[in-house]
């Protein structure tokens, strides 16, 4: 069986998506590295946002909290009980990962509806969603698919790699590969579901540019917190289920 060639040509796969590009785009050249400046710059402003929104909120702490820090505390409990129902007892060193993921996700899928980044005019593109690039969402999956290997590792040691062959050593191909195959499925999900209501919006403002895209926009942005969600718990179970074993 051709597992390790599979395996290899999956995670060649996986990095050529991150060369697709759609219309025109704008790169800096630093030496010989290029870099996407539109999904730099907007994943800067994300980051600033969530750097300005907890410092604003918590710059004087109190004993009961109100107002921002109150916020806050109600979404690191969020990430918190999402992480323990997930990953189970030993979720406590995962929370800070877990709560970057679905914050960055989050706040960047919200700026692709809530931020007039049309306005801004650049050489070549334009700017959108940190999410609304392939590039954006790989460099998320990856990161996560890392975090349960390592996971599982540190928990059982080589003793991780005996979930391969069960229930039956019949099915290591398929075990092998559906781990090669969680970014793929990470990445393109939400890739794909951020595009696809961005594309929605700007053809029906371009068609009936009244009142009517509205309602639309607004079923973006349930629909924006949705996919991280999504994306924060599946990253959460898979880290779980890599400590615990195979299901």
């Amino acid at each position: 069986m051709n597992v390790i060639p599979c395996s290899i040509k999956t995670l060649k796969g996986l990095y050529d998506i991150s060369g697709v590009e759609v219309g025109q785009h704008l790169y800096w050249q630093i030496g010989a590295l290029q870099i996407h400046a539109q999904v730099l710059i907007t994943s800067w402003v994300v980051i600033a946002i969530l750097l300005g929104s907890v410092i604003i909120a918590v710059r004087n702490p109190q004993t009961i909290p109100s107002g921002g820090q109150n916020f806050f505390e109600y979404v690191l409990e969020f990430i918190r009980d999402l992480s323990k129902a997930q990953i189970g007892e030993e979720y406590g060193p995962w929370v800070p990962f877990i709560g970057t993921m679905f914050l960055f996700i989050f706040v960047s899928n919200w700026s692709g509806a809530l931020l007039p980044w049309k306005i801004i005019q650049l050489p070549h593109g334009e700017l959108a969603a940190p999410t609304n690039d392939i590039n954006t969402t790989v460099a998320l999956a990856l990161p996560t698919s890392v975090a349960y290997f390592y996971a599982g590792l540190t928990k059982k040691g080589l003793g991780y790699f005996k979930k391969y062959i069960q229930p039956t050593p019949i099915l290591l191909p398929i075990n092998i590969l559906e781990d090669f195959t969680k970014p793929l499925s990470l990445s393109f999900r939400l890739f794909g579901n951020i595009l696809a209501d961005e594309l929605v919006v700007v053809v029906l403002v371009s068609l009936v540019p009244s009142l009517v895209p509205i309602p639309v926009m607004f079923l973006g942005l349930f629909t924006s917190g949705i996919q991280a969600l999504i994306f924060a718990t599946l990253a959460a179970a898979y880290i779980g289920e890599s400590m615990e074993g195979h299901h």
